[in-house]
């Protein structure tokens, strides 16, 4: 992953699995439920956009890399695989 990118990336995790955290005390503290399913909305955007930067990083690196190294099938097989789980 290029440097840049996973230290983006760790922030975003850590945002993340601090805001879950708040959204663990909110529930056990028996908040308003909308409350904390905008909290879990968040949640989902910050998730989103750490994917996205992953799949950029993966797009620029690992993907050029592969066909350039003649694995063109596997590539693609990995890339529609992304994109199946990523439409479940």
């Amino acid at each position: 992953m290029q440097p840049e990118k996973k230290k983006d990336v760790l922030k975003r995790l850590a945002f993340i699995d601090g805001h879950l955290q708040g959204v663990r005390k909110m529930v056990e503290g028996d908040q308003y439920c909308v409350d904390v399913l905008k909290q879990t909305y968040a949640v989902r955007r910050a998730i989103e956009k750490m994917e996205a930067l992953m799949l950029d990083n993966h797009l620029h690196t690992c993907v050029i890399e592969g066909i350039k190294d003649g694995r063109d099938e596997q590539v693609i097989h990995e890339l529609l695989g992304l994109y199946e789980l990523a439409n479940k």
